[in-house]
C-alpha cells in the first residue's frame, strides 16, 4: 500500500481488525519512511459497478460518495454512525447482487431515500429537495404528507 504522505511503496501494518460488521477489515497502518500513520480497509467487492447518470454519461461506483450523501442529508442529526455504515453498506450489497453491472443513477437515490427514512424524517425532507429538485414550498408539503400518512399508517399497525 502506498503511503499517502511521501508515496513510498513499503508501508506496514501495525494493527488489523473486523469493521462494518464483519463485512470489511481496518488496517492502521505506518510507513518506515516517513512515520506517517494511516487507516485502510478491505472490502469483498463482488463486482465492478457503473452509474448511468441522467446525462446517460456512465462513472464507477463508488461507496464513498454514497457515505458523503448520507452525511450531508444527516449533518447536525442524532444519528449512531453504526447505523449510517450499515445503511450505507446495505445499500452496496443491494446494489451488488442485484445481478446488473450498470446501475440507474435513479435507482441509488430511491435506496438512499428509503434509507433515510428510515433513520431520519429531517434528513429524508433534506435528500428529497436535492433528489426530487424542489422547487417550491409546496413540494415540501406534499413530502412531508407522505411522512405524516406513513407515522399515521405505522401507528395503526401497532395499535392492532
Amino acid at each position: 500500500m502506498r503511503c499517502p504522505y511521501c508515496q513510498s511503496l513499503d508501508t506496514q501494518v501495525k494493527d488489523s481488525r473486523p469493521a462494518e460488521d464483519g463485512a470489511a477489515i481496518r488496517r492502521r497502518r505506518v510507513c518506515p519512511d516517513c512515520g506517517g500513520r494511516f487507516t485502510t480497509f478491505e472490502r469483498v467487492q463482488l463486482r465492478d459497478l457503473v452509474v448511468v447518470k441522467k446525462s446517460g454519461r456512465k462513472v464507477p461506483f463508488d461507496r464513498d460518495k454514497l457515505l458523503r450523501s448520507f452525511d450531508i442529508a444527516l449533518r447536525k442529526r442524532n444519528v449512531d454512525p453504526e447505523r449510517i455504515e450499515r445503511a450505507v453498506s446495505g445499500i452496496v450489497r443491494q446494489l451488488e447482487s442485484s445481478g446488473e453491472a450498470e446501475i440507474n443513477a435513479g435507482e441509488i437515490g430511491k435506496l438512499v431515500m428509503e434509507a433515510l427514512k428510515a433513520l431520519d424524517d429531517v434528513a429524508y425532507v433534506r435528500f428529497a429537495s436535492v433528489y426530487r429538485n424542489f422547487r417550491e414550498a409546496r413540494d415540501f408539503h406534499e413530502v412531508l404528507g407522505e411522512l405524516d400518512v406513513e407515522s399515521v399508517e405505522r401507528e395503526t399497525e401497532t395499535e392492532e
